[in-house]
């Protein structure tokens, strides 16, 4: 393959009519909750008919069973693929966890004094229920893997980067396998010009600096490493590199020499890889920020709408131009997106000087500007863009493009902020880094913060962050100007 042909490859993002691995687990996570909770509705209706004046006891102890299972679920690991693929080997567990999660409500229903309210029959028979639809439902879950994957409709998509002799193992126990969603998507190596255009029957689409690249431009699932592992400084190179990306990273097995990293593993084609990077914010707790984000944001949007009003119209009577400031911004995997904002500076000096980051006493700023900058009110229409589904309510920053390009010659891995979606407020913000960053250092701490968040995300800590933001921007002294 040549370089033309090449760069054609890297710039034209693959279109495919795949149903992507990871939206399939995140569809299994919610059509269990959904039919462990419906079960237990059906059983409630049909065994206590449709009587109203006890259900908020049945409701109440269906959405914490329900809850509490689907998240034990996801702790233990039972929504990854390889379990979802290949049920018979984690079913005993899995039905060994139900029993546990049901032991553990029925405990909780007498702690609270409910057990006299609910039905025994109803809660041995949702229990029983639950043990028979979770059994046949995973093994009808395979089976379905297994179609959509031979006729091309669920893929697991694979790079693979070195085309050296583990790697060369890998894909002949690809191959051996025989796995219908495994898919080896292209080679990447310095090598190309002596490898040639195939290797192994798999394209080479360009040598190791085009991964991220293309990793952008196309749906990866997983980027697997094959170097030898005496190229430990080699390997640490790409692996910060390959962080930026919102993708699996595996290190593949080689018994040539030894990298220490704090890392789990994972199995593919039953061969065990190294994790070196994992995709964050990925099924149950993808669907779970998204669904509170939505309901968040929409309750939000209905208490400050008149706030919201209120301000525009003061925009319009402090200073000529728009009420909204529109800027494009790197999001989710280092995509373009518009932020919205409300216009806190004059018109004319927006447009010459719009890429700088505001100082103190910027005259760039008007009076009203400025009152709206330092209690951030001017943020407030980026509810849009959660609504949108381009921006979170809590995560990293999004800035200005030349400010993201410029640390990015300076920082490390400093793009792998962009593995989750930018949020209206986050960890940094509320740890004494919100408002102008003019230092090399300054962005460094913003950068570590941005990191911790998206490594130890929680639920919890989105609230924590969002209760603090209030502290911290009408209580606490901040640097925005």
């Amino acid at each position: 393959m040549n370089t033309l042909t090449i760069n054609r490859t890297l710039d034209k993002p693959i279109k495919t009519k795949v149903f992507p691995i990871n939206l399939a687990l995140r569809s299994l996570a919610l059509t269990e909750a959904l039919a462990l909770a419906g079960t237990g509705l059906v059983i409630y209706w049909a065994y206590l008919g449709f009587d109203v004046s006890n259900f908020h006891h049945y409701g109440f102890m269906t959405l914490v069973l329900t809850v509490l299972l689907v998240t034990m679920f996801f702790q233990l690991g039972f929504y990854k693929f390889e379990v979802v693929s290949k049920p018979s080997r984690h079913i005993y567990k899995i039905l060994g966890t139900i029993g546990v999660v049901f032991l553990v409500c029925l405990s909780l229903a007498f702690a609270l004094k409910m057990s006299e309210q609910i039905s025994r029959v109803w809660f041995f028979s949702w229990f029983v229920a639950s043990y028979f639809f979770i059994y046949i439902e995973r093994n009808l879950i395979k089976s379905l893997f297994y179609k959509m994957a031979q006729t091309g409709q669920l893929s697991r998509r694979i790079i693979v980067v070195g085309a050296s002799e583990q790697g060369e193992k890998f894909l002949q126990q690809i191959k051996l396998i025989k796995d219908p969603w495994l898919n080896i998507v292209g080679i990447f190596d310095d090598r190309q010009g002596r490898i040639g255009s195939t290797f192994h029957g798999y394209p080479v689409l360009g040598n190791l600096e085009d991964v991220l690249d293309y990793s952008r431009r196309n749906t990866v699932d997983d980027i697997i490493i094959s170097l030898p592992w005496k190229a430990d400084q080699r390997i640490k190179e790409i692996i910060e590199k390959l962080k930026e990306l919102p993708v699996n990273v595996r290190l593949c097995p080689d018994l040539a020499g030894f990298l220490n990293l704090n890392v789990n593993y994972s199995t593919i084609a039953e061969i065990p890889m190294l994790d070196v990077a994992n995709k964050p914010l990925d099924g149950g707790s993808y669907i779970l920020k998204m669904i509170v984000d939505k309901i968040l944001a929409t309750l939000i949007l209905v208490l400050i709408s008149p706030v919201m009003l209120i301000i525009a119209l003061a925009i319009k009577l402090d200073s000529p131009g728009p009420v909204l400031f529109r800027q494009q911004r790197y999001g989710f995997n280092n995509n373009f997106f518009s932020v919205y904002k409300f216009r806190s500076m004059r018109q004319e000096t927006c447009r010459n000087l719009g890429g700088e980051q505001a100082k103190k006493d910027d005259p760039r700023v008007t009076s009203l500007g400025k009152f709206l900058r330092k209690y951030s009110l001017d943020e407030l229409p980026q509810i849009f863009n959660v609504l949108k589904g381009n921006m979170s309510l809590v995560g990293p920053r999004p800035h200005p493009i030349n400010l993201d390009d410029k640390f990015s010659n300076i920082i490390n891995g400093y793009f792998s902020r962009h593995r989750v979606k930018p949020g209206i407020t986050g960890w940094a913000q509320v740890n004494g880094w919100r408002g102008e960053t003019d230092t090399t250092q300054k962005m460094e701490n913003r950068y570590k913060h941005d990191v911790y968040y998206i490594e130890n995300w929680s639920i919890l800590l989105d609230f924590q962050i969002l209760l603090k933001t209030i502290l911290v921007v009408v209580i606490s002294n901040n640097n925005a100007y």
